[in-house]
């Protein structure tokens, strides 16, 4: 039988050695931050706890001055440093991207410290804070309204801000926004050939957005759907539904005699014409 060899122990490599040290000298220090956050939120030390929540809040470490400004609330409620608390708070809400709740808080400041200098970017931030939850064009544009509304009310109530422009810029914004989300719900309805409906939105279009750059692309459209319409109606309806598109095609020519759709809206309004004649040819 072969003797085994007794088990020989390797000496730890150097670097290997300095590895362990530098995890082991992290871990502590991570360990000993742990530990000071833990120890000020279980002190019920009002004052301790609001002033480290302060520290945190100037060192961006917004989940952890959340965490304390909670604490604090109740213990400096009815006292001047209530105001601070609050708008702070606010705040590690909206810089941890929790932007309902930032919203719903920024609010509530404004309510409660309703004579703040503060209030004013507290207003601010209601709008902003939807402003950051609203979504892509294709997407419900719920908070876009919301936005939109909060801003303008911004407006309203402080038309000398230095933030009026901003606000200005950001309602242009989600303006288009819901633009592109009108064209997009009409178009849909074209392409899938629901006429009708199609037009219907692309007026309705029109109607939310007279500035819309896209106005004469919208009416081109409206026309083509509706001699669409018309061309595959009922008999009954059909004749009124010609002469609407031959109404809208030189309603279109006249406002738009340069247009890339000139050729297209002028065949629409031929083959319009053809048809009506037809029907009144076969006593319709």
């Amino acid at each position: 039988m072969i003797a085994k060899k007794p088990y020989l122990c390797r000496p730890m490599r150097i670097s290997s050695f300095f590895t362990v040290i530098v995890c082991c000298s992290l871990g502590l220090f991570f360990s000993s931050c742990r530990s000071e956050f833990e120890k000020v939120r279980t002190s019920n030390d009002a004052k301790l706890i609001y002033e480290k929540a302060t520290a945190y809040f100037e060192e961006e470490e917004y989940q952890k001055a959340q965490s304390l400004y909670e604490l604090a609330i109740s213990g400096y409620r009815g006292q001047k440093e209530a105001e601070d608390i609050s708008f702070k708070y606010a705040y590690t809400f909206f810089h941890t991207g929790r932007y309902i709740l930032s919203a719903y808080h920024f609010k509530n400041f404004s309510q409660t410290f309703s004579t703040s200098p503060k209030r004013q970017e507290s207003d601010f931030m209601v709008a902003y804070s939807n402003y950051q939850l609203s979504p892509s064009f294709r997407l419900d544009q719920s908070y876009t309204k919301e936005a939109i509304d909060a801003f303008q009310l911004f407006i309203n109530t402080y038309p000398e801000s230095d933030r009026v422009e901003q606000a200005n810029r950001l309602i242009d914004e989600m303006r288009l926004k819901q633009e592109l989300k009108s064209f997009d719900t009409a178009k849909l309805y074209y392409d899938i050939r629901r006429y009708q409906a199609a037009v219907h939105s692309f007026e309705n279009l029109l109607k939310d957005f007279p500035d819309t750059k896209s106005a004469e692309r919208v009416r081109y459209l409206i026309i083509d759907a509706a001699y669409l319409l018309a061309i595959n109606s009922f008999i009954e309806k059909k004749g009124e539904r010609l002469e609407d598109v031959i109404d809208r095609a030189d309603d279109f020519l006249k406002k738009y005699p340069e247009s890339q759709y000139v050729n297209q809206v002028q065949t629409i309004s031929s083959n319009s014409t053809k048809n009506l004649n037809q029907l009144a040819n076969v006593g319709y």
